[in-house]
């Protein structure tokens, strides 16, 4: 049995790099070689602070990771895949006394070549951002769903909507408290919540995860108008009943990417429509992975935070 270096949380703000012994690979299986890695500061933050709600599979220790691109170095029969192919990894269960949720941070991985998808080498770190997009690209192509004319949060999520908003011929508005999320904005205006005075918005997106703001965003709709959660809620939902009633508020709930997603997405990035320029805003090696977590939490100037895992034996 093999061995990776890995990022193992052993319990909330217990965080660091260790060996963890792999799966053996078997028909159909890859292992991967991890070159980039992202932080989420959604699902990710509420592991690392202890407050993420009961959730399939949870507990400690784990390896994180749901956003990485690597280089396969080993093929199995069956796999469809070869050595040397470029791939994006969802996340990873390959490890031995450790949970793999979501276990893409780690040097090497194991997983089933179905779970992977080919990308084009040049995306070079940006390769792990499809997740995130294709979880915009998820909440913006739905069933029934209008593009939205307010986003709320301009983060990284919130920033891959506008982009797929005014990629689809929408033209967003988007709110920010956080001066340093300010910029960056092309063919959308980003404004401060308390700048705008409009109420009578038709479809509304909150990218930032508070459900305390979704009092106020229900006074912003029109009548009939959409709410749409698309980021990670730890607190309960709730909202006066009387104030949605008036306006007939609808709520709607955008889940995880599928595979229909990501492709479509790839396809968006690798044809240059959808950019991702921009949005990786620091950069650590992965032995500064405990540094580098408490940055992506932390800092509000940054959207995401890559760990290159290069210079990792």
């Amino acid at each position: 049995m093999t061995s990776t270096t890995a990022v193992i949380l052993e319990g909330p703000g217990a965080l660091g790099l260790g060996d963890v012994a792999l799966v053996s690979p078997k028909d159909g299986d890859v292992v991967v070689e991890i070159a980039s890695s992202g932080i989420s500061t959604g699902t990710e933050k509420l592991f690392w602070t202890g407050r993420m709600p009961p959730f399939p599979g949870m507990g400690y220790p784990l390896v994180p990771g749901y956003e990485s691109v690597g280089e396969v170095v080993e093929a199995r029969r069956g796999s469809g895949l070869k050595v040397g192919d470029t791939v994006f990894v969802p996340g990873a269960d390959c490890y031995e006394g450790v949970r793999g949720l979501f276990g893409g941070a780690a040097r090497r991985l194991v997983s089933d070549a179905t779970r992977l998808t080919r990308v084009d080498a040049g995306l070079g770190e940006t390769g792990a951002l499809l997740a995130l997009a294709a979880t915009a690209r998820h909440a913006i192509a739905g069933l029934r769903v209008d593009l939205p004319d307010l986003i709320v949060g301009h983060g990284t999520l919130g920033r891959l909507l506008a982009r797929l908003t005014v990629l689809a011929g929408g033209a967003p508005t988007v709110w920010e408290i956080e001066p340093s999320r300010m910029g960056g904005a092309k063919g959308y205006e980003v404004r401060h919540p308390d700048s705008d005075e409009t109420v009578g918005y038709d479809t509304i997106y909150d990218a930032t995860g508070r459900a305390d703001l979704l009092p106020s965003l229900i006074g912003r709709l029109i009548k009939g108008g959409e709410i749409v959660l698309a980021g990670f809620y730890e607190d309960p939902i709730s909202f006066a009943f009387p104030p949605a009633f008036m306006k007939e508020a609808r709520l709607r709930i955008a889940a995880e990417w599928t595979r229909d997603d990501l492709k479509v997405t790839l396809r968006l990035v690798e044809s240059g429509a959808l950019s991702l320029d921009g949005l990786v805003t620091h950069r650590r090696p992965a032995v500064a992975a405990a540094e580098a977590y408490a940055t992506a939490f932390d800092d509000p100037a940054c959207l995401k935070l890559i760990l290159d895992w290069k210079d990792v034996a």
